[in-house]
């Protein structure tokens, strides 16, 4: 019986480690990069108290040939020490994104306990102590095995892949009146799809990649669970981490229509400049072919300054400059809002109004009107379908809670859009709060980035709340260098901690609280 209590405890720090370090891998996109590497070294620095005293306690266990009485003391003492520790990691870790069982993921997991499991048998009949401490380190270490297994895989994944592949394109095949429509950009993506579609639907059958299903994988997903092959359109939303992924998207499915909604400082880290963001971006719009479309923006000077090596048709868009499709007379307030939309040698004009905010939101109608009129959408089912379009989730999502507004922008890590959800807090009423944990994958230019982004929080904000000391040092930086009040700064280690503060101090008042991002678990500081 007290074999079986020692190898239970063993076993089960095994489990929630594992869980943790699988919760981990699939967040940093199965070491893609390298990100699930990095992420366990910074950890290992973080936690090294941790990882000291397993590797110390394996150490002893083998210095020990009799598991004495004192030795079980010590050894259930430590043991459950670091399983309570486990179990905390994966529970925290698990509330905001949590550990998704795909197949893949079920195939890994698959692997890894049974290298721990056949471990465990070869070690039965060396004596228990020796057994114990070869048990520890593994799981000390068992990220490494994670990593050496994923890398095993990469065969098997690719035949999977190229099955799924195969099922989606003759599935897409079938559908003799399909129109493909690919979307992409540094921000945007997601709103101008749920817009285009809502717009569209008026008109035509059709389906999209749901919520930010917009790698390979997902698109081949999205086709494959898609039962009607009477479809008309088939909206894509292609997100990219480095050059030439957005071509291996437009290669996959090949669309005849493109939008590109913004150029901006996103994914810094991976793209390491501009200019490669820039020209990833337009492999979608290189990727069309010479009857297709582009929808452009005529504001984004990234844009306009680009040389576009193919003879597709372009539609620009814009506010401030002279373009094909223009929003005028914009009217932003915290209920709404309205513009009229115009069309380049047409007195036409369309008057729309919405209860998205912002200019960014401007900018995503005015990309999908442009688009849904060259398929053939009347300029009634354009108004019918913007006024239609629902909230979309955590981008400048409004939620009333009594006297307090939460301004939902969670899904937002950029500069153009953090300053645009600043510009819509600035219109409500009452106090103003903002909780954030401020702009990552921004390479070199994270520090500057999130110190601009905290002078610009001082211009608008009552109170702020900063989520993690080392991520959000720039922000509180800018903050003081605008000679704000640090009495109104609130650090936390988690988002959970800093909207319940916030809550709190906003029970009394009229207030507004912008939630500006919400990073990974994989970013978590606590």
């Amino acid at each position: 019986m007290k074999i079986l209590f020692i190898f239970l405890f063993i076993n089960a720090l095994f489990v929630f480690t594992s869980l943790f370090e699988l919760q981990m891998l699939q967040q940093n996109s199965y070491n893609e990069n390298n990100f699930f590497s990095k992420f366990m070294i910074g950890n290992i620095k973080s936690d090294y108290q941790a990882y000291a005293l397993k590797v110390l306690f394996a150490i002893c266990l083998f210095l020990f040939y009799n598991f004495s009485k004192l030795i079980a003391f010590f050894y259930f003492f430590i043991i459950t020490i670091l399983l309570i520790k486990a179990y905390d990691d994966f529970h925290k870790h698990n509330n905001k994104l949590p550990l998704k069982f795909t197949k893949r993921m079920i195939r890994i997991m698959v692997f890894d306990y049974l290298v721990y499991a056949i471990l465990e048998l070869l070690l039965m009949r060396c004596r228990l102590t020796y057994c114990l401490g070869i048990l520890l380190l593994f799981i000390t270490f068992n990220f490494v095995i994670l990593i050496i297994i994923v890398w095993l895989l990469k065969p098997v994944e690719k035949m999977v892949f190229n099955h799924y592949k195969k099922n989606a394109l003759d599935k897409l095949a079938k559908m003799n009146d399909l129109r493909i429509i690919g979307i992409t950009g540094s921000f945007g993506k997601t709103s101008t799809k749920m817009i285009l579609n809502t717009i569209l639907q008026t008109t035509y059958k059709g389906f999209y990649t749901p919520n930010s299903f917009n790698t390979p994988n997902g698109l081949l997903m999205t086709i494959n669970q898609e039962s009607s092959i009477f479809n008309e359109y088939f909206i894509a939303e292609m997100g990219a981490k480095k050059p030439g992924e957005i071509k291996e998207l437009t290669d996959l499915v090949h669309p005849k229509y493109g939008i590109l909604t913004s150029i901006g400082e996103a994914h810094l880290e991976t793209f390491k400049s501009i200019d490669n963001i820039c020209k990833t971006k337009f492999e979608l719009i290189e990727g069309l072919p010479s009857d297709g479309i582009a929808i452009l923006n005529k504001d984004d000077k990234y844009m306009t300054s680009y040389h576009l090596k193919n003879n597709c048709q372009v539609i620009w868009i814009g506010i401030e400059n002279d373009a094909d499709v223009m929003a005028k007379n914009i009217k932003i307030t915290n209920r709404g809002t309205n513009f009229d939309i115009t069309f380049k040698n047409s007195k036409s004009k369309i008057k729309v109004s919405t209860i998205l905010l912002g200019n960014k939101n401007v900018y995503n109608i005015l990309a999908s009107v442009a688009l849904a009129k060259e398929l053939g959408v009347s300029k009634e089912n354009i108004i019918r379908g913007v006024k239609n379009i629902a909230p979309i989730n955590h981008r400048l999502e409004i939620k009333e809670y009594q006297n307090i507004t939460i301004i939902d922008d969670s899904f937002n890590s950029n500069p153009k859009g953090a300053k645009n959800a600043l510009d819509v807090l600035d219109l409500m009423e009452g106090q103003k709060y903002i909780i954030t944990p401020g702009m990552v994958e921004m390479g070199e230019e994270e520090e500057k980035l999130n110190k601009e982004f905290g002078k610009q929080i001082a211009d608008v904000c009552d109170k702020v709340f900063l989520v993690g000391p080392k991520q959000t040092k720039p922000i509180y930086n800018g903050l003081i260098s605008k000679k704000y009040d640090k009495d109104n700064i609130v650090v936390v280690t988690s988002f959970k901690e800093g909207y319940n503060k916030a809550m709190e101090m906003a029970k009394n008042n009229k207030t507004t609280i912008l939630i500006e991002n919400d990073l990974p678990d994989s970013y978590m500081e606590e």
